[in-house]
């Protein structure tokens, strides 16, 4: 430990007490690593503040003893967000003790949730109010609300929703000087210049910390129905995609992926069974949800599958016959990641690309990656109805997991990334940036990379705050 960063534990032990620093190695070190157990590093302490004044004096300190921060929720980022840099030069600031729910106003479709607010506890507080918070994810059970809001977050619901730019009404913020940015009112009209609760979503903790956030409700679902269908093409899923917008705004989720994938997921699951008869080359996962009563999302799903049948754009189609037979459903699909990575080793890419070039792309890049490099297999799975394809490829059998992913794995991601480029689409959908991707965004990206590197410099001159995530040291 530094002296710098010992003078601030002294500072800071009056006000954050007992169980708001923790020194003890055993118990950083599980928050030291990665989710996904690609980065590592070292911080020898973790702040862990208790309320919003706390969180004031924490960095008023930490400017004044030019400490850096690495601020943390559920540790679920999956591009080395929120992971400590390896020299112990910054400390943890943990913001899991921050985790009540201030407000819950149904009639207002709002929401005050607290920055350590894990989403599975949000969904279920509203849920109790018979509404609902309408952005879920595979972390739901550790990913909290500031990292949610610091990352700009999407998941299955992002089509009808939008990700958390879309749904977060106002932020509460401490910006690197100590002061407060009190944004929580949700006023629908605010033309006093920039919006800084908007510069402060998407910024990965970069240029303060997030405590808490205004959200928005949606009602709560009254009925729905899940169904999976069988495709010749990615191209038929937009098209059956459009059909279903065009006769309804049910619309929810509308997940696409290769048969492959689903073959995976079938191996991968104790008792798991494809949905369908037969071989298709591509299928759809489609949730159709209301809020009214007296609105029938099985029977209009029947109905213009039924017509998608006799037209040939679907094979084959079916729709869940019960919570279970649904419940089923999306557990083949949230399983594909863990279920390819059981394959091999791979690279993982988080992209996004206009949505009407999604299917060709989808189908194009495969094979540009497979012609590139010899004994890779690419592909892809995403979500159709916003752009977002998580695109892997994975390694030939048999190849050496370090050497592939010391050797092969940037050259790979380049190769993926300039595809994405040239289709006007973007390295980061919905995971961010962080360490993973800050040097190929420097690359693809650099007059954005300046602008926010003037910004970050304006709010937090001294670096000081979630070092190396976005944007490099100065």
């Amino acid at each position: 430990m530094t002296p710098a960063q010992t003078a601030l534990l002294q500072a800071l032990t009056p006000i954050l007490g007992d169980k708001g620093i923790v020194t003890d190695p055993a118990l950083i070190a599980p928050w030291e690593v990665d989710w996904r157990r690609r980065f590592s590093g070292h911080a020898p302490a973790i702040l862990a503040p208790a309320d919003t004044g706390q969180v004031q004096a924490v960095l008023r300190a930490a400017t004044e003893h030019r400490v850096r921060l690495v601020p943390q929720g559920g540790n679920s980022s999956m591009v080395g967000g929120a992971t400590p840099p390896d020299d112990g030069s910054a400390l943890i600031l943990s913001m899991r003790r921050m985790n009540r729910i201030r407000r819950m106003d149904a009639d207002a479709g709002m929401v005050v949730a607290e920055a350590g607010v894990i989403l599975a506890d949000l969904h279920a507080a509203a849920e109790a109010e018979g509404v609902r918070f309408p952005l879920t994810l595979g972390a739901k059970g550790n990913a909290t609300v500031g990292g949610l809001v610091s990352t700009n977050a999407g998941g299955t619901q992002v089509l009808r929703f939008g990700t958390m730019r879309g749904l977060t009404l106002g932020v509460e913020a401490v910006l690197p000087d100590g002061s407060l940015h009190d944004g929580l009112s949700a006023l629908k009209k605010d033309n006093r210049g920039y919006d800084l609760g908007q510069l402060l979503i998407g910024a990965e903790g970069t240029l303060g910390i997030v405590t808490a956030a205004a959200l928005r409700l949606a009602p709560g679902i009254a009925r729905s129905a899940t169904a999976w269908v069988g495709l010749s093409d990615p191209a038929a899923g937009l098209t059956l995609l459009r059909r279903l917008q065009a006769a309804t705004d049910m619309i929810e989720s509308f997940e696409i992926m290769p048969a492959e994938s689903l073959a995976a997921a079938v191996a991968h699951l104790p008792g798991a069974r494809a949905p369908l008869e037969g071989t298709h080359p591509w299928h759809v996962l489609i949730e159709a949800v209301t809020g009214d009563a007296q609105a029938d999302p099985t029977a209009m799903l029947e109905t213009q599958l039924a017509r998608a049948l006799e037209d040939g754009v679907v094979a084959d189609a079916v729709i869940a016959a019960s919570d279970s037979q649904a419940e089923a459903f999306w557990l083949l699909r949230h399983s594909l990641s863990d279920a390819e990575r059981a394959l091999g080793p791979a690279v993982q890419h988080d992209i996004a690309v206009p949505v009407d070039a999604m299917p060709r792309f989808m189908v194009e890049a495969a094979a540009a990656c497979d012609a590139r490099f010899p004994g890779t297999h690419a592909s892809g799975f995403g979500h159709l109805g916003d752009g977002n394809i998580h695109f892997h490829v994975r390694a030939a059998p048999g190849t050496d997991r370090d050497r592939f992913y010391a050797e092969d794995a940037a050259t790979i991601t380049r190769f993926v990334h300039d595809l994405v480029m040239a289709a006007g689409g973007t390295i980061s959908a919905e995971h961010g940036i962080g360490q993973m991707k800050r040097d190929e965004l420097a690359r693809l990206s650099p007059e954005r990379v300046a602008a926010i590197r003037a910004i970050k410099t304006a709010l937090d001159p001294h670096g000081l705050f979630n070092p190396g995530k976005l944007v490099a040291c100065a």
